[in-house]
């Protein structure tokens, strides 16, 4: 049986690790020196989604689900370099949703199974400035794109994984190196035993920082038996006057598998850019992005650009419609304006133009919008509406890029 092994990291600008509230300290006894300290976290979130398809045979999902967390870290031994970290994730939720393992195939689907997982469980090894972790846990690289925690569902994924993280060694540079062993998805074993799969995957991952206006990051991303990713992000904040801009700009290529290959293995060959430009003057937000994942005609060899571990939902529209590429490829064009400010919170609307890659047919459109805010008089708990509006293009396969789709969503979120 292979070890289960875990990715986790905080890379400054490159990573940002699930979990990432300190709660206070809570003091063992003088006694006990295997514990040196103890630290309790956990989360609350429950949350409604309405989900309308049309047209469809199946009735419209109302979806009443809960996250609740709990994790529990501790120094080991009182070496101050050694650390380990626990915590379970319980999902539950009604029975007037489809989530594709509760059998309540008359309804649309919404996908939060109810579920319990421990969801981390790792060891921290510190030498000097750089970490060793073994172990469970979620992780998110760069923006997500290509490798991130589905923390918008209910329950994350996680990787079981062996990494080695340095962020300070060398001014300016950071580096992540990983080998994972698992990918533990979203979804519950159920029937389609879908939760789990093994896996060989290396993940690299480096930045440099030339000032604040300039972040370099290169990564190779080789999962096992579907493609080697490489790639470079350019990302920045600069600021013109009283308008704080930030950018980004990312060319990847995907090719064959080099790692956990089989006869089965089919040939890859794809490419991906993104270019994005974001402002703010005075809470003020405008921003435009325009983003490729190449398809194929079916005669010229080549494949649909996927990003199998990423956090998927953050890309092409809430409406989730396009969480895997089309044969065809995507092309994504979209415009947000919105406001942020103290005491308000933010609120955005998100304008998407869908098109393929080959031959330019129309995929659609999607109109998102969202509005965020701290809840008056309760301390450390959020408040989310979001909203998405997906109208059809001229696809008629099947499938939901072939139908009008509208979800709500209403989230309430405690941490502690």
């Amino acid at each position: 049986m292979k070890k289960t092994l875990l990715l986790s990291v905080v890379a400054s600008t490159m990573i940002m690790a699930g979990g990432d509230i300190e709660p206070e300290a809570v003091p063992v006894s003088e006694d006990l020196n295997i514990f040196s300290s103890l630290k309790v976290k956990g989360e609350l979130r429950p949350r409604y989604e309405y989900v309308e398809v049309d047209p469809s045979t199946k009735s419209s999902a109302n979806a009443f689900t809960n996250r609740f967390a709990l994790g529990v870290g501790m120094d080991l031994l009182e070496t101050g370099s050694l650390s380990a970290y626990v915590e379970m994730t319980n999902v539950i939720g009604n029975s007037r949703y489809d989530s594709f393992s509760n059998g309540e195939l008359g309804y649309e689907v919404v996908a939060d199974p109810s579920q319990t997982r421990v969801t981390q469980a790792y060891l921290d090894a510190k030498a000097g400035e750089t970490l060793f972790r073994l172990g469970r846990q979620t992780v998110n690289l760069d923006n997500q794109r290509f490798v991130g925690s589905v923390d918008w569902r209910q329950m994350p994924q996680t990787f079981d994984a062996i990494a080695i993280v340095d962020t300070t060694s060398i001014e300016n540079f950071s580096f992540v190196g990983a080998y994972v062993d698992r990918v533990n998805t979203i979804f519950d074993d159920g029937v389609t035993k879908v939760n789990s799969f093994d896996t060989s995957t290396a993940i690299l991952n480096a930045g440099y920082t030339f000032n604040a206006h300039a972040h370099l990051t290169g990564y190779a991303y080789l999962v096992g038996s579907i493609h080697d990713t490489y790639g470079l992000a350019l990302t920045g904040a600069p600021t013109v006057g009283d308008v704080k801009l930030n950018y980004r700009a990312e060319y990847a290529i995907q090719g064959d598998a080099s790692l956990e290959v089989d006869s089965v293995q089919a040939d890859a060959d794809a490419s991906y850019y993104s270019l994005a430009l974001g402002a703010n003057y005075n809470g003020f937000l405008a921003g435009v992005n325009y983003e490729v994942l190449s398809g194929t005609n079916g005669l010229d060899g080549n494949t649909a650009f996927s990003t199998p571990l990423a956090t998927l939902h953050k890309f092409n529209g809430f409406a989730d419609i396009f969480l895997a590429t089309p044969t065809e490829g995507l092309r994504d064009a979209n415009i947000m304006i919105g406001y942020k400010a103290d005491g308000f919170g933010v609120a955005k609307i998100i304008y998407h133009d869908f098109d393929s890659d080959e031959g330019s047919t129309d995929l659609g459109s999607e109109i998102d919008f969202l509005y965020k805010t701290k809840v008056p008089g309760l301390v450390d708990v959020s408040l989310l509406l979001k909203g998405s509006l997906f109208s059809k293009g001229d696809i008629t396969a099947p499938g939901l890029a072939s139908k009008d789709v509208s979800k709500f969503w209403a989230m309430l979120d405690y941490k502690f």
